[in-house]
């Protein structure tokens, strides 16, 4: 996809939330250019095929649950994803029922035909 001009390359690895997103470039008064991101726009929630829920308990993290839940506690972006929130910190409330999800548009087992 990066080839064919779909999808720009970026510096970020396929497992970062910014994976994908293009760079964009700002000239400055004085012609200096400065490179920054594209805004990332969340992912809708219906996108996400649920696998099941977890109750956040007290002083647990959100990196804490995605290590348990998917194997990688640097993958907390993706329950923020799946739950419609930018923030780790929505989630981490005790007593929060936060939904556990497949990847992006990978179809759960009653979506299969």
């Amino acid at each position: 996809m990066f080839e064919a001009g779909v999808v720009e390359a970026t510096d970020f690895p396929p497992e970062s939330r910014y994976h994908g997103v293009p760079t964009k470039t700002l000239v400055a008064p004085d012609g200096r250019q400065i490179a920054y991101l594209a805004r990332r726009f969340v992912p809708h929630p219906e996108g996400f095929a649920t696998q099941g829920y977890r109750i956040t308990r007290q002083g647990e993290r959100l990196d804490q649950i995605a290590a348990a839940a998917i194997g990688d506690p640097l993958g907390f972006w993706r329950l923020c994803d799946a739950n419609g929130t930018v923030r780790a910190e929505e989630l981490e409330v005790t007593g929060a029922e936060i939904r556990l999800t497949l990847p992006e548009f990978v179809p759960g087992p009653e979506e299969e035909l």
